[in-house]
């Protein structure tokens, strides 16, 4: 089969990219380099199945030859990329959402949007499941990330409700693993950096607040798991297992043998204070969960770290 890939360069579209190529698929990258970056598909160039199209979704897009399916991982997803381009942001989840449908629909192919956790906001019920409808600042700092996602939902559902298309969307929880970008302020990234350049360990708020890592090899077989189900709502895809911001950051200097202080900071405004999905449907829906231990998946991403600082 063949498959477009949008932000293909990116840290799970790469990862998409280099496993539906080893499952011997055909694949067309598609980027702009806003946040991807072209380190991230050296591997992959050589393979003749693969081709990447530098393009930006938000203007009309187009394909050659013909398309089984398209991925949509286009956006920037770390709060310093979305904040330091919020229009960019809200432009890709809308504009660039909708190209992507048009040319799944001009090409008879399937379509798979790579939503967000943060569609549930600070959450309100815990763990969040599918059907909770989220607690959203529409105008807060965040919101261009947010709001982005929630409009690519509604659209998604819109061509689907419309034109018959085959839609899946995937509510994406917190993802590490090699590949993510050294300053993209995420919590991975960031304290792992810091632990291995010997600096202070950055912790917002009291650190008491939950995120739940999935290593990204698990994120990359759900989503092909969606794409090739008949699941047309929302599906979450993370791994339950919860942990504090400060048992994380405890980790982290336990594995990179650290000697960093931890440095608390003010929790930054909307800032999720519990995040852990509920998989029950990724289990029944699509006989998925989650594999790599975080005891696997941590030491894998701080070499990968170790050797790009």
């Amino acid at each position: 089969m063949r498959f477009v890939i949008a932000g293909g360069a990116g840290f799970i579209g790469s990862h998409l990219c280099e496993r539906l190529l080893a499952d011997g698929h055909d694949v067309v990258a598609v980027d702009n380099f806003i946040t991807g970056s072209a380190a991230n598909l050296e591997g992959l160039q050589p393979n003749p199945a693969f081709r990447f199209q530098k393009a930006d979704i938000c203007q009309a897009l187009s394909v050659e030859g013909p398309v089984d399916g398209v991925y949509n991982l286009a956006s920037p997803a770390s709060p310093v990329d979305y904040l330091n381009h919020p229009i960019e942001t809200l432009e890709t989840g809308s504009t660039g959402t909708r190209n992507l449908l048009d040319l799944t629909r001009e090409k008879g192919a399937r379509y798979l949007l790579a939503s967000t956790s943060e569609c549930y906001g600070d959450p309100l019920t815990h763990p969040q499941r599918e059907d909770y409808w989220g607690n959203v600042n529409p105008v807060g700092p965040r919101s261009c990330y947010d709001e982005a996602k929630r409009f690519a939902e509604a659209m998604t559902m819109a061509y689907h409700r419309k034109h018959g298309l085959a839609t899946r969307i995937a509510r994406i929880f917190n993802t590490y693993g090699p590949r993510m970008q050294l300053d993209d302020g995420r919590i991975v990234p960031n304290l792992i950096s810091q632990a291995l350049r010997g600096e202070p360990l950055t912790v917002y708020g009291d650190g008491s607040q939950t995120r739940s890592f999935c290593y990204v090899s698990d994120l990359v077989d759900g989503l092909i798991r969606l794409a090739n189900s008949d699941e047309v709502y929302p599906v979450n895809l993370g791994n339950p297992h919860e942990m504090t911001v400060l048992e994380f950051a405890e980790a982290v200097r336990k594995a990179t043998n650290s000697t960093s202080d931890i440095q608390y900071r003010e929790l930054p405004q909307d800032d999720p204070k519990k995040r852990r999905p509920d998989i029950a449907k990724a289990k029944r829906v699509l006989q998925w969960e989650p594999r790599v231990t975080f005891a696997d998946g941590l030491p894998r991403t701080i070499e990968y770290f170790r050797a790009r600082i």
